[in-house]
């Protein structure tokens, strides 16, 4: 792997038609957008999500480029596991031989994170607790699917859960960890990660890549639709509608928008996670084809346009980002009155009288 010499800076410029981009949560789903301004918003995570995605299907198979963050992930068993491949104990399990009834009753279960069943070659079952189980977790657990403190199997539980004895990772185990960690996951390598556990604890990783919110260039609109589905889900919404069998919804769409986001990628920190020109190389392919393997109806068509690199000479860098930004002009074309369109906009890159050192690369 080749370490990364050069600081480089960079722009994403993207699009979005008759989609959401980027949904709010805390806003019913609505497009996000800047309340003074107009101008329409996608949040860093979601970019970084979008680019997770395309590793994990691109090149998820190969070593070294697994994904941390991802969908259903339990992050403290991805720390455990680099724990375990280093023959890092992070403390003593606690077991104890299940009796049938219990067995029978946990197995219809979805069993709380840190207990699990094993079997002996006698087919003999025994509860474990992991070292590093969250025990006010599996006492929350224990109240929601076991309502009863005076249930046999609760107490059972509750008194195997203060055996489990976990371990605090020395200075130098943490070390190792946080190094493995780095070694198996692009995202942790590029973006960062905390990792600080109570027991497999790697720390925390500051990622050589940092993305900014993008911003749309021009004030958005969002549109709400009504929609309706011919079916309805139940027996029950089937006999209030009378056999009419319809459902409603509602979808949020920006009929379109033109974003920009900068990014940055430090050399000094891409050499304390390893992060090489190779992981590079693979950011770039990333960020100019993630949108083509994120299609879905909500996000409508959405597209990278351009992908404007500033690479420097040096790993400080040759001159400031901002200054850089700047010589990247995009402008509505004048006899645009309603932007529908990449077409509609005119990018222009200032090269002349470039500053010592810097060179721009249009990757896209």
């Amino acid at each position: 792997m080749s370490e990364i010499k050069n600081r480089y800076d960079f722009m994403l410029v993207f699009d979005v038609k008759d989609g959401n981009p980027n949904g709010d949560p805390d806003a019913g789903n609505l497009p996000r957008v800047d309340a003074e301004t107009g101008q329409g918003l996608v949040t860093d995570v979601c970019l970084k999500r979008k680019v997770r995605n395309y590793i994990q299907l691109t090149k998820g198979a190969e070593a070294g480029y697994d994904i941390y963050v991802k969908e259903k992930a339990i992050l403290s068993r991805l720390q455990a596991k680099a724990f375990k491949q280093l023959g890092i104990e992070v403390g003593q399990e606690a077991t104890k031989v299940l009796p049938n009834e219990y067995a029978e009753r946990l197995e219809d279960l979805t069993m709380c994170e840190g207990l699990s069943i094993r079997e002996d070659e006698d087919n003999q079952k025994w509860l474990v607790v992991a070292p590093d189980a969250d025990k006010k977790e599996v006492r929350k657990w224990l109240k929601e699917t076991i309502t009863t403190k005076k249930d046999p199997l609760s107490k059972f539980i509750v008194d195997l859960l203060k055996d489990a004895k976990p371990r605090k990772a020395t200075a130098a185990e943490s070390e190792q960890g946080k190094k493995l960690m780095c070694e198996t996951y692009f995202d942790i390598r590029a973006f960062g990660a905390v990792m600080s556990l109570k027991t497999a604890n790697c720390g925390q990783v500051r990622g050589p890549v940092q993305l900014t919110f993008a911003r749309s260039i021009d004030p958005i609109v969002t549109l709400e639709h009504s929609i309706t589905r011919m079916a309805v889900a139940t027996e029950a919404e089937a006999e209030k509608q009378g056999g009419d069998n319809r459902t409603m919804g509602r979808k949020n769409t920006v009929p379109y928008g033109l974003y920009v986001a900068y990014g940055f990628v430090s050399p000094a920190l891409a050499n304390q996670t390893g992060f090489s020109e190779e992981d590079l190389g693979e950011l770039w392919k990333a960020l100019a084809g993630m949108f083509d393997q994120d299609h879905s109806a909500a996000r409508g068509l959405m597209a990278t346009e351009k992908l404007i690199v500033f690479k420097h000479a040096t790993a400080l860098g040759n001159a400031p980002s901002h200054k850089l930004f700047d010589r990247v002009q995009i402008v509505r074309n004048a006899d645009v009155a309603v932007p529908r369109s990449f077409k509609d906009y005119t990018v222009v890159i200032d090269k002349s009288s470039l500053p010592a050192g810097v060179e721009v690369i249009e990757m896209q």
